[in-house]
This record gives structure tokens, sequence and C-alpha cells, in this order.
């Protein structure tokens, strides 16, 4: 895979999706949805795929340590079938969810906007409950209550 196959897969998303302008998507490397920003990149090093970045904002203070746990727990259950992993941006502290997309023919626009949508809703999870809910939804999930990452 080529960068011109990671091109004309963006401009695919585009059009598919209208959230923005192929050129000026390519161009920044940025989209925004549903209120996420949204990072895509293609690398010499890994030719065959495309990398989406998700922010899904800033850790709140006091719940850094439980966070990152979610974040570990996610990453090892759910995510790892997914070629996604959570992180944290070190400069700013905000969850980042990155996601490996292999460039194949099965990949199109229409699979783009599914998972645009499908990791919009995770990152309103994070956003909205994570970091605001009662230390007792935290002991739900980590028992095994993972119904919310199932979309």
């Amino acid at each position: 895979m080529t960068y011109e196959r990671y091109e004309a897969l963006v401009t695919e998303l585009c059009t598919t999706t209208e959230l923005g302008d192929p050129k000026v998507v390519l161009e920044t490397k940025t989209l925004e949805v549903e209120g996420f920003t949204v990072l895509l990149d293609h690398f010499e090093d890994d030719p065959a795929a495309l990398y989406m970045q998700f922010d899904y904002g800033i850790v709140t203070a006091g719940r850094t340590l439980r966070i990152f746990r979610m974040m570990l727990e996610s990453n090892l259950l759910v995510y790892a079938q997914d070629q996604a992993q959570l992180g944290v941006n070190p400069d700013t502290g905000g969850v980042l969810l990155i996601l490996r997309v292999p460039m194949g023919d099965d990949i199109d626009g229409a699979w783009f906007a599914d998972t645009l949508v499908h990791y919009a809703e995770h990152g309103r999870y994070w956003r909205d409950h994570m970091s605001t809910s009662v230390d007792d939804m935290f002991e739900g999930i980590a028992a095994g209550d993972y119904a919310w990452l199932r979309a």
C-alpha cells in the first residue's frame, strides 16, 4: 500500500461523511467528529496502514489513577481485538484512542463513517461518564461490565 492509497481513502472518507474538504484534511490531517478531534496519518515505516487518533478529552484531577486502570483494562479486554489502544497525551493529559487501520480493499467511505460513529460513541462515554461518575461505577466496570464498549 502506498501514500496514494491513503490519499484515496481520506478523499473517500470526506466524500462519504461530508466532514471536510479532502484537500484540507490531507493537509491538516485533522477532522472534527461529533465534538472530538480526530487526527489521520500515514507513516512510511507502516505503509499498509492508516492511523486514526481520537482525542477524548482531559482526565479530571483526582481520577487519574482510576482512569489509567480503566484504560489498561480496556486495552487488554476490549480494544486489542480492534487494533486500537487508549493512551494519554503527555503534553495535555488528554485521553487518546489510537486506531491502526489496515488499508485493505474492504476499507471504504462507508466503513470510515461507521468507524467514526462507533469510536465517537466510545468518546462520549469517556468524556461524559468516566471523569464525573461516582466510584461505584468504576467498581462495576472493573467487575467486567463492559457493555458500554460494545456498539
